[in-house]
Protein backbone atom coordinates (compact mmCIF):
# COMPACT_ATOMS: atom_id res chain seq x y z
CA UNK A 1 0.00 0.00 0.00
CA UNK A 2 2.62 2.50 0.87
CA UNK A 3 4.63 1.58 -2.03
CA UNK A 4 1.61 2.72 -4.15
CA UNK A 5 0.02 5.59 -2.03
CA UNK A 6 3.21 6.93 -2.31
CA UNK A 7 3.83 10.12 -4.36
CA UNK A 8 0.19 10.03 -5.33
CA UNK A 9 -2.15 13.49 -4.58
CA UNK A 10 -3.33 13.37 -0.85
CA UNK A 11 -7.19 12.76 -2.00
CA UNK A 12 -6.12 10.28 -4.50
CA UNK A 13 -4.52 8.61 -1.60
CA UNK A 14 -7.50 8.84 0.61
CA UNK A 15 -9.28 7.13 -2.28
CA UNK A 16 -7.80 4.26 -2.75
CA UNK A 17 -7.69 3.53 1.17
CA UNK A 18 -10.89 4.51 1.74
CA UNK A 19 -11.83 1.82 -1.32
CA UNK A 20 -9.72 -0.99 0.72
CA UNK A 21 -11.77 -0.18 3.79
CA UNK A 22 -14.90 -0.54 2.51
CA UNK A 23 -13.87 -3.92 0.89
CA UNK A 24 -13.35 -5.26 4.24
CA UNK A 25 -16.85 -6.61 4.74
CA UNK A 26 -17.30 -6.21 8.50
CA UNK A 27 -17.52 -2.35 7.94
CA UNK A 28 -20.52 -0.98 7.04
CA UNK A 29 -20.42 2.27 4.42
CA UNK A 30 -21.64 4.54 7.02
CA UNK A 31 -18.39 3.46 9.54
CA UNK A 32 -16.18 4.07 6.33
CA UNK A 33 -17.25 7.74 6.41
CA UNK A 34 -16.49 8.10 9.96
CA UNK A 35 -12.78 6.83 9.65
CA UNK A 36 -12.29 8.58 6.87
CA UNK A 37 -13.03 11.83 8.51
CA UNK A 38 -10.46 10.35 11.50
CA UNK A 39 -7.96 9.77 9.13
CA UNK A 40 -8.05 13.34 7.30
CA UNK A 41 -7.84 14.95 10.87
CA UNK A 42 -4.94 12.77 11.41
CA UNK A 43 -3.42 14.20 7.91
CA UNK A 44 -4.21 17.71 9.17
CA UNK A 45 -2.79 17.58 12.44
CA UNK A 46 0.82 15.69 10.45
CA UNK A 47 0.81 18.61 8.45
CA UNK A 48 0.74 21.41 11.26
CA UNK A 49 3.63 19.72 12.58
CA UNK A 50 5.44 20.20 9.44
CA UNK A 51 4.79 16.81 7.37
CA UNK A 52 4.08 17.21 3.62
CA UNK A 53 1.03 15.03 2.50
CA UNK A 54 3.23 11.74 1.52
CA UNK A 55 4.18 11.42 4.94
CA UNK A 56 1.09 12.75 6.85
CA UNK A 57 -0.86 10.51 4.89
CA UNK A 58 1.36 7.75 5.70
CA UNK A 59 2.07 8.14 9.32
CA UNK A 60 -1.94 8.64 9.80
CA UNK A 61 -2.43 5.24 7.83
CA UNK A 62 0.42 3.29 10.65
CA UNK A 63 -1.28 5.20 13.56
CA UNK A 64 -4.47 4.07 12.52
CA UNK A 65 -3.52 0.33 12.71
CA UNK A 66 -3.64 -2.65 10.51
CA UNK A 67 -6.75 -2.96 8.76
CA UNK A 68 -7.32 -6.44 9.73
CA UNK A 69 -7.31 -5.04 13.36
CA UNK A 70 -9.98 -2.66 12.52
CA UNK A 71 -12.17 -5.07 10.98
CA UNK A 72 -11.98 -6.93 13.60
CA UNK A 73 -12.53 -4.41 16.28
CA UNK A 74 -15.78 -3.25 14.04
CA UNK A 75 -16.40 -6.77 14.12
CA UNK A 76 -16.56 -6.73 17.94
CA UNK A 77 -18.09 -3.71 18.28
CA UNK A 78 -21.16 -4.22 15.49
CA UNK A 79 -21.42 -7.54 15.42
CA UNK A 80 -24.96 -8.07 13.67
CA UNK A 81 -23.05 -6.51 10.83
CA UNK A 82 -20.28 -9.05 10.66
CA UNK A 83 -20.77 -11.24 7.48
CA UNK A 84 -18.74 -14.39 8.69
CA UNK A 85 -21.73 -15.45 11.53
CA UNK A 86 -21.86 -18.96 11.31
CA UNK A 87 -25.41 -19.07 12.51
CA UNK A 88 -28.03 -17.24 11.75
CA UNK A 89 -29.03 -16.25 14.88
CA UNK A 90 -25.86 -15.19 17.21
CA UNK A 91 -26.10 -17.14 20.72
CA UNK A 92 -27.03 -15.19 24.06
CA UNK A 93 -30.10 -13.69 24.69
CA UNK A 94 -30.90 -11.70 21.76
CA UNK A 95 -34.20 -8.93 21.72
CA UNK A 96 -36.76 -9.01 19.18
CA UNK A 97 -35.18 -5.91 17.49
CA UNK A 98 -32.06 -8.21 16.19
CA UNK A 99 -33.89 -11.59 15.48
CA UNK A 100 -37.08 -9.81 13.94
CA UNK A 101 -35.29 -8.76 10.70
CA UNK A 102 -33.18 -11.82 10.45
CA UNK A 103 -36.11 -13.82 10.33
CA UNK A 104 -38.20 -11.58 8.12
CA UNK A 105 -35.43 -11.57 5.30
CA UNK A 106 -35.55 -15.30 5.74
CA UNK A 107 -39.18 -15.76 5.21
CA UNK A 108 -39.00 -13.51 2.33
CA UNK A 109 -36.13 -15.71 0.77
CA UNK A 110 -38.31 -19.13 0.90
CA UNK A 111 -41.21 -16.99 0.01
CA UNK A 112 -39.07 -15.99 -2.81
CA UNK A 113 -37.72 -19.23 -3.55
CA UNK A 114 -41.07 -21.10 -3.08
CA UNK A 115 -42.33 -18.81 -5.91
CA UNK A 116 -39.70 -19.36 -8.53
CA UNK A 117 -40.42 -22.82 -8.10
CA UNK A 118 -44.20 -23.12 -8.61
CA UNK A 119 -43.98 -20.58 -11.37
CA UNK A 120 -41.34 -23.66 -12.88
CA UNK A 121 -43.83 -25.94 -11.86
CA UNK A 122 -46.34 -23.93 -13.76
CA UNK A 123 -44.39 -23.44 -16.26
CA UNK A 124 -43.69 -26.92 -17.35
CA UNK A 125 -47.38 -27.95 -16.61
CA UNK A 126 -48.25 -24.79 -19.56
CA UNK A 127 -45.56 -25.44 -21.95
CA UNK A 128 -44.42 -28.66 -21.34
CA UNK A 129 -41.26 -30.32 -20.00
CA UNK A 130 -39.22 -30.82 -23.34
CA UNK A 131 -40.38 -27.82 -25.43
CA UNK A 132 -38.17 -24.67 -26.66
CA UNK A 133 -40.62 -22.37 -25.30
CA UNK A 134 -40.01 -23.67 -21.95
CA UNK A 135 -36.02 -23.26 -22.78
CA UNK A 136 -36.90 -19.74 -23.78
CA UNK A 137 -38.73 -18.87 -20.58
CA UNK A 138 -36.78 -20.75 -18.57
CA UNK A 139 -35.08 -17.54 -16.92
CA UNK A 140 -38.00 -15.45 -17.12
CA UNK A 141 -39.60 -17.87 -15.05
CA UNK A 142 -36.74 -17.51 -12.22
CA UNK A 143 -34.87 -14.83 -12.62
CA UNK A 144 -37.48 -12.50 -11.34
CA UNK A 145 -37.70 -13.50 -8.14
CA UNK A 146 -33.97 -12.60 -7.78
CA UNK A 147 -34.02 -9.45 -8.63
CA UNK A 148 -37.15 -8.93 -6.48
CA UNK A 149 -35.20 -10.24 -3.93
CA UNK A 150 -32.27 -7.81 -4.08
CA UNK A 151 -35.07 -4.77 -4.99
CA UNK A 152 -36.49 -5.70 -1.96
CA UNK A 153 -33.31 -5.99 0.22
CA UNK A 154 -31.80 -2.64 -1.00
CA UNK A 155 -34.94 -0.56 -0.83
CA UNK A 156 -34.70 0.22 -4.69
CA UNK A 157 -36.71 3.12 -5.36
CA UNK A 158 -40.28 2.83 -6.56
CA UNK A 159 -39.25 4.12 -10.27
CA UNK A 160 -36.14 1.52 -10.58
CA UNK A 161 -38.58 -1.33 -9.44
CA UNK A 162 -41.05 0.05 -12.67
CA UNK A 163 -37.89 0.26 -15.00
CA UNK A 164 -36.90 -3.10 -14.19
CA UNK A 165 -40.26 -4.97 -13.73
CA UNK A 166 -41.06 -3.57 -17.70
CA UNK A 167 -37.81 -4.12 -19.05
CA UNK A 168 -38.50 -7.91 -17.78
CA UNK A 169 -42.00 -7.95 -19.22
CA UNK A 170 -40.87 -6.34 -22.33
CA UNK A 171 -38.50 -9.60 -22.80
CA UNK A 172 -41.17 -11.40 -22.41
CA UNK A 173 -43.03 -10.10 -24.88
CA UNK A 174 -39.76 -10.80 -27.43
CA UNK A 175 -39.25 -13.87 -26.52
CA UNK A 176 -43.35 -15.14 -27.01
CA UNK A 177 -44.49 -13.23 -29.07
CA UNK A 178 -42.11 -13.20 -32.02
CA UNK A 179 -43.37 -16.12 -34.60
CA UNK A 180 -39.87 -18.38 -33.94
CA UNK A 181 -39.69 -21.19 -37.06
CA UNK A 182 -39.90 -23.67 -34.16
CA UNK A 183 -36.32 -25.02 -33.59
CA UNK A 184 -34.93 -22.19 -36.06
CA UNK A 185 -31.40 -20.68 -35.20
CA UNK A 186 -33.10 -17.40 -34.12
CA UNK A 187 -35.03 -19.27 -31.42
CA UNK A 188 -32.10 -21.10 -30.45
CA UNK A 189 -29.94 -18.35 -29.68
CA UNK A 190 -32.76 -15.97 -28.06
CA UNK A 191 -32.78 -18.60 -25.45
CA UNK A 192 -29.28 -18.71 -25.20
CA UNK A 193 -28.73 -14.95 -24.20
CA UNK A 194 -32.13 -14.06 -23.02
CA UNK A 195 -30.26 -15.17 -19.48
CA UNK A 196 -27.34 -12.77 -19.80
CA UNK A 197 -29.84 -9.66 -20.35
CA UNK A 198 -31.80 -10.98 -17.52
CA UNK A 199 -28.81 -11.40 -15.41
CA UNK A 200 -28.01 -7.71 -16.03
CA UNK A 201 -31.47 -6.73 -14.49
CA UNK A 202 -30.58 -8.51 -11.68
CA UNK A 203 -27.45 -6.83 -11.17
CA UNK A 204 -28.96 -2.91 -11.58
CA UNK A 205 -31.44 -4.52 -8.46
CA UNK A 206 -28.37 -5.92 -6.76
CA UNK A 207 -26.84 -2.44 -6.86
CA UNK A 208 -29.68 -1.06 -5.44
CA UNK A 209 -29.99 1.14 -8.73
CA UNK A 210 -26.55 2.38 -9.17
CA UNK A 211 -25.88 0.73 -12.44
CA UNK A 212 -22.99 3.63 -12.70
CA UNK A 213 -21.13 2.63 -9.77
CA UNK A 214 -17.89 1.10 -10.70
CA UNK A 215 -17.87 -0.44 -7.08
CA UNK A 216 -21.22 -1.57 -7.17
CA UNK A 217 -20.26 -3.61 -10.50
CA UNK A 218 -17.23 -4.99 -9.12
CA UNK A 219 -19.11 -6.12 -5.79
CA UNK A 220 -21.92 -8.09 -8.29
CA UNK A 221 -19.13 -9.48 -10.32
CA UNK A 222 -17.96 -10.96 -6.73
CA UNK A 223 -21.31 -11.45 -5.91
CA UNK A 224 -21.72 -13.91 -9.24
CA UNK A 225 -18.42 -15.72 -8.52
CA UNK A 226 -19.69 -16.42 -5.03
CA UNK A 227 -23.11 -17.13 -6.30
CA UNK A 228 -22.12 -20.22 -8.35
CA UNK A 229 -19.97 -21.87 -5.52
CA UNK A 230 -22.34 -21.46 -3.14
CA UNK A 231 -25.38 -23.02 -5.73
CA UNK A 232 -22.60 -26.00 -6.60
CA UNK A 233 -22.35 -27.25 -3.23
CA UNK A 234 -26.04 -26.83 -2.45
CA UNK A 235 -26.90 -29.34 -5.93
CA UNK A 236 -23.73 -31.55 -4.28
CA UNK A 237 -25.37 -31.68 -1.19
CA UNK A 238 -29.37 -32.07 -2.84
CA UNK A 239 -27.51 -34.75 -5.31
CA UNK A 240 -26.19 -36.86 -2.31
CA UNK A 241 -29.36 -36.66 -0.21
CA UNK A 242 -31.72 -37.59 -3.13
CA UNK A 243 -29.33 -40.54 -3.92
CA UNK A 244 -29.63 -41.87 -0.52
CA UNK A 245 -33.33 -41.23 -0.42
CA UNK A 246 -33.64 -42.92 -3.72
CA UNK A 247 -32.06 -45.87 -1.57
CA UNK A 248 -33.74 -45.82 1.34
CA UNK A 249 -37.40 -45.83 -0.42
CA UNK A 250 -36.40 -48.50 -2.96
CA UNK A 251 -35.76 -50.63 0.44
CA UNK A 252 -39.38 -50.49 1.61
CA UNK A 253 -40.34 -51.10 -2.34
CA UNK A 254 -41.43 -47.04 -3.59
CA UNK A 255 -40.05 -45.58 -6.23
CA UNK A 256 -39.26 -42.11 -5.54
CA UNK A 257 -38.14 -41.19 -9.24
CA UNK A 258 -42.16 -40.01 -10.23
CA UNK A 259 -42.24 -37.39 -7.40
CA UNK A 260 -38.43 -36.47 -7.72
CA UNK A 261 -39.06 -35.26 -11.42
CA UNK A 262 -42.73 -34.38 -10.83
CA UNK A 263 -42.56 -31.71 -7.63
CA UNK A 264 -38.74 -32.07 -6.11
CA UNK A 265 -36.59 -31.09 -8.95
CA UNK A 266 -38.94 -28.34 -9.97
CA UNK A 267 -39.43 -26.67 -6.92
CA UNK A 268 -35.57 -27.08 -5.36
CA UNK A 269 -33.72 -26.58 -8.01
CA UNK A 270 -35.26 -23.02 -9.07
CA UNK A 271 -35.49 -21.96 -5.58
CA UNK A 272 -31.93 -23.02 -4.77
CA UNK A 273 -30.85 -20.41 -6.60
CA UNK A 274 -32.57 -17.62 -4.09
CA UNK A 275 -31.45 -19.53 -1.07
CA UNK A 276 -27.69 -19.69 -2.78
CA UNK A 277 -28.02 -16.20 -2.84
CA UNK A 278 -29.26 -15.66 0.73
CA UNK A 279 -26.57 -17.61 2.05
CA UNK A 280 -24.04 -15.32 -0.34
CA UNK A 281 -25.05 -12.05 1.34
CA UNK A 282 -25.39 -13.42 4.83
CA UNK A 283 -21.54 -15.41 4.82
CA UNK A 284 -19.92 -13.22 2.46
CA UNK A 285 -16.37 -13.55 3.48
CA UNK A 286 -16.31 -17.37 4.48
CA UNK A 287 -16.62 -17.73 0.46
CA UNK A 288 -14.34 -14.82 0.21
CA UNK A 289 -11.46 -16.81 1.15
CA UNK A 290 -12.31 -19.65 -1.12
CA UNK A 291 -12.47 -17.32 -3.93
CA UNK A 292 -8.23 -16.34 -4.03
CA UNK A 293 -7.97 -19.83 -3.40
CA UNK A 294 -10.05 -20.94 -6.47
CA UNK A 295 -8.50 -18.32 -9.34
CA UNK A 296 -5.05 -19.36 -8.06
CA UNK A 297 -5.56 -22.72 -9.17
CA UNK A 298 -7.55 -22.90 -12.00
CA UNK A 299 -5.63 -19.93 -13.50
CA UNK A 300 -2.44 -21.89 -14.57
CA UNK A 301 -4.49 -24.97 -15.55
CA UNK A 302 -6.60 -22.60 -17.94
CA UNK A 303 -3.35 -21.19 -19.36
CA UNK A 304 -2.04 -24.85 -19.94
CA UNK A 305 -4.93 -25.69 -21.27
CA UNK A 306 -4.67 -23.20 -23.76
CA UNK A 307 -1.40 -23.66 -24.49
CA UNK A 308 -2.20 -27.07 -25.42
CA UNK A 309 -5.38 -26.71 -27.54
CA UNK A 310 -3.64 -23.95 -30.19
CA UNK A 311 -1.89 -27.02 -31.67
CA UNK A 312 -5.00 -28.55 -32.45
CA UNK A 313 -6.37 -25.95 -33.78
CA UNK A 314 -3.12 -25.57 -35.77
CA UNK A 315 -3.13 -28.94 -37.12
CA UNK A 316 -7.32 -28.88 -37.96
CA UNK A 317 -6.29 -28.10 -41.82
CA UNK A 318 -7.54 -24.64 -42.98
CA UNK A 319 -9.05 -22.58 -41.43
CA UNK A 320 -12.67 -23.11 -42.67
CA UNK A 321 -11.84 -27.56 -41.92
CA UNK A 322 -12.01 -26.23 -38.41
CA UNK A 323 -14.73 -28.47 -36.69
CA UNK A 324 -17.90 -26.14 -35.47
CA UNK A 325 -18.02 -27.89 -31.89
CA UNK A 326 -14.49 -26.79 -31.43
CA UNK A 327 -15.21 -23.58 -32.03
CA UNK A 328 -18.15 -23.83 -30.04
CA UNK A 329 -15.85 -25.47 -27.03
CA UNK A 330 -12.84 -23.17 -27.20
CA UNK A 331 -15.66 -20.07 -26.61
CA UNK A 332 -16.72 -21.90 -23.44
CA UNK A 333 -13.30 -21.74 -22.61
CA UNK A 334 -12.79 -18.02 -23.38
CA UNK A 335 -15.61 -17.19 -21.23
CA UNK A 336 -14.02 -19.28 -18.37
CA UNK A 337 -10.91 -16.93 -18.62
CA UNK A 338 -12.92 -14.11 -18.88
CA UNK A 339 -15.03 -15.32 -15.18
CA UNK A 340 -11.19 -16.23 -13.81
CA UNK A 341 -9.91 -12.68 -14.73
CA UNK A 342 -12.96 -10.81 -13.15
CA UNK A 343 -13.19 -13.55 -10.48
CA UNK A 344 -9.51 -12.81 -9.51
CA UNK A 345 -9.46 -9.06 -10.02
CA UNK A 346 -12.38 -8.68 -7.70
CA UNK A 347 -10.84 -10.67 -4.91
CA UNK A 348 -7.44 -8.78 -5.45
CA UNK A 349 -6.27 -6.47 -2.88
CA UNK A 350 -6.19 -3.45 -4.78
CA UNK A 351 -3.49 -1.85 -2.89
CA UNK A 352 -1.00 -4.71 -2.72
CA UNK A 353 1.85 -4.77 -5.43
CA UNK A 354 2.18 -6.64 -8.52
CA UNK A 355 3.35 -10.39 -8.10
CA UNK A 356 3.89 -13.72 -9.59
CA UNK A 357 0.30 -13.85 -9.66
CA UNK A 358 -0.54 -11.28 -11.56
CA UNK A 359 2.53 -12.24 -14.30
CA UNK A 360 0.38 -15.33 -14.77
CA UNK A 361 -2.84 -13.35 -15.59
CA UNK A 362 -1.24 -11.23 -17.67
CA UNK A 363 0.02 -14.54 -19.34
CA UNK A 364 -3.50 -16.20 -19.67
CA UNK A 365 -5.55 -13.04 -21.39
CA UNK A 366 -2.65 -12.79 -23.87
CA UNK A 367 -2.78 -16.85 -24.39
CA UNK A 368 -6.52 -16.34 -24.59
CA UNK A 369 -6.06 -13.06 -27.14
CA UNK A 370 -4.03 -15.46 -29.29
CA UNK A 371 -6.75 -18.29 -29.43
CA UNK A 372 -9.61 -15.74 -30.01
CA UNK A 373 -7.24 -14.37 -32.88
CA UNK A 374 -7.34 -17.91 -34.29
CA UNK A 375 -10.85 -18.69 -33.84
CA UNK A 376 -12.07 -15.25 -35.17
CA UNK A 377 -9.97 -15.68 -38.45
CA UNK A 378 -11.19 -19.21 -38.42
CA UNK A 379 -15.08 -17.90 -38.61
CA UNK A 380 -14.68 -14.99 -40.91
CA UNK A 381 -13.26 -17.82 -43.54
CA UNK A 382 -16.21 -20.03 -42.68
CA UNK A 383 -18.64 -17.21 -43.30
CA UNK A 384 -16.71 -16.22 -46.40
CA UNK A 385 -16.30 -19.70 -47.73
CA UNK A 386 -20.49 -20.73 -46.72
CA UNK A 387 -22.07 -17.62 -46.10
CA UNK A 388 -23.79 -15.94 -43.37
CA UNK A 389 -26.12 -17.37 -40.44
CA UNK A 390 -27.58 -16.47 -37.40
CA UNK A 391 -25.25 -18.65 -35.23
CA UNK A 392 -21.89 -17.63 -37.35
CA UNK A 393 -23.03 -13.92 -37.08
CA UNK A 394 -23.49 -14.34 -33.06
CA UNK A 395 -20.49 -16.27 -32.48
CA UNK A 396 -18.90 -13.57 -34.32
CA UNK A 397 -20.22 -10.57 -32.52
CA UNK A 398 -19.37 -12.65 -29.04
CA UNK A 399 -15.54 -13.31 -30.02
CA UNK A 400 -15.25 -9.43 -31.38
CA UNK A 401 -16.73 -8.44 -27.76
CA UNK A 402 -14.26 -10.90 -26.00
CA UNK A 403 -11.48 -9.84 -28.07
CA UNK A 404 -11.95 -6.16 -27.48
CA UNK A 405 -11.91 -6.89 -23.85
CA UNK A 406 -9.42 -9.14 -23.64
CA UNK A 407 -6.62 -7.21 -25.72
CA UNK A 408 -7.00 -3.88 -23.30
CA UNK A 409 -7.35 -6.10 -20.31
CA UNK A 410 -3.75 -7.42 -21.28
CA UNK A 411 -2.66 -3.84 -22.11
CA UNK A 412 -3.50 -2.27 -18.42
CA UNK A 413 -2.14 -5.66 -16.91
CA UNK A 414 1.23 -5.62 -18.11
CA UNK A 415 1.21 -1.62 -17.37
CA UNK A 416 0.26 -2.64 -14.05
CA UNK A 417 2.98 -5.47 -13.90
CA UNK A 418 5.47 -2.94 -14.73
CA UNK A 419 4.46 -0.71 -12.38
CA UNK A 420 3.23 2.15 -14.51
CA UNK A 421 -0.27 1.76 -14.17
CA UNK A 422 -2.35 1.96 -11.17
CA UNK A 423 -4.50 -1.38 -10.09
CA UNK A 424 -7.92 0.89 -10.02
CA UNK A 425 -7.30 1.45 -14.02
CA UNK A 426 -7.37 -2.42 -14.89
CA UNK A 427 -10.35 -2.54 -12.10
CA UNK A 428 -12.68 -0.24 -13.68
CA UNK A 429 -11.54 -1.34 -17.27
CA UNK A 430 -13.31 -4.78 -15.77
CA UNK A 431 -16.37 -3.53 -14.69
CA UNK A 432 -16.92 -0.48 -16.96
CA UNK A 433 -16.61 -2.93 -20.21
CA UNK A 434 -19.12 -5.83 -18.70
CA UNK A 435 -22.23 -4.18 -20.07
CA UNK A 436 -21.30 -4.78 -23.50
CA UNK A 437 -22.23 -8.36 -23.00
CA UNK A 438 -25.54 -7.67 -21.83
CA UNK A 439 -26.08 -5.33 -24.66
CA UNK A 440 -24.57 -7.90 -27.33
CA UNK A 441 -26.83 -10.78 -26.25
CA UNK A 442 -29.88 -8.12 -25.80
CA UNK A 443 -29.20 -7.60 -29.59
CA UNK A 444 -29.31 -11.14 -30.27
CA UNK A 445 -32.37 -11.57 -28.57
CA UNK A 446 -34.52 -8.82 -30.10
CA UNK A 447 -32.30 -8.29 -33.66
CA UNK A 448 -31.30 -11.30 -34.71
CA UNK A 449 -34.97 -12.67 -35.08
CA UNK A 450 -36.05 -9.48 -36.85
CA UNK A 451 -33.13 -9.11 -39.31
CA UNK A 452 -33.06 -13.20 -40.10
CA UNK A 453 -36.77 -12.91 -40.19
CA UNK A 454 -37.13 -15.65 -36.98
CA UNK A 455 -35.46 -18.92 -38.56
Amino acid sequence: MDAQAHGAPIEAQVDQWRRYVARRRAIAPSDVDEMEDHLRAQVDDLRETGLDDDEAFLVAVKRMGRLDEVSREFAREHSERLWKQLVLVPEGDLGTERTGPRWRELGVVLALALGAGLTVKGGIAVLGPDSMALLRNSSLLVLPFLGAYFAWKRRLPVRGVVVLVAVFALLAVVLNGFPFVPGGSTEVLAALHAPVVLWVLVGVAYVGGRWRSHDGRMDFVRFTGELVVYYALLALGGGVLTVLAGALFALVGTDLEPVLEAWIFPLCVPGALIVAAWLVEAKKDVVENIAPVLTRVFTPLTILLLVSVLPLLAGAGGLTDVDRELLILMDAILVLVLCLLLYSISARDPLAPPGLFDVLQVVLVVAAIVVDGVMLAAMLTRIAEFGVSPNKVAALGLNLVLFAHLLRAAWLGLGFVRRRVPFGAVERWQTGYLPAYGLWAAVVVVAFPLVFRFV
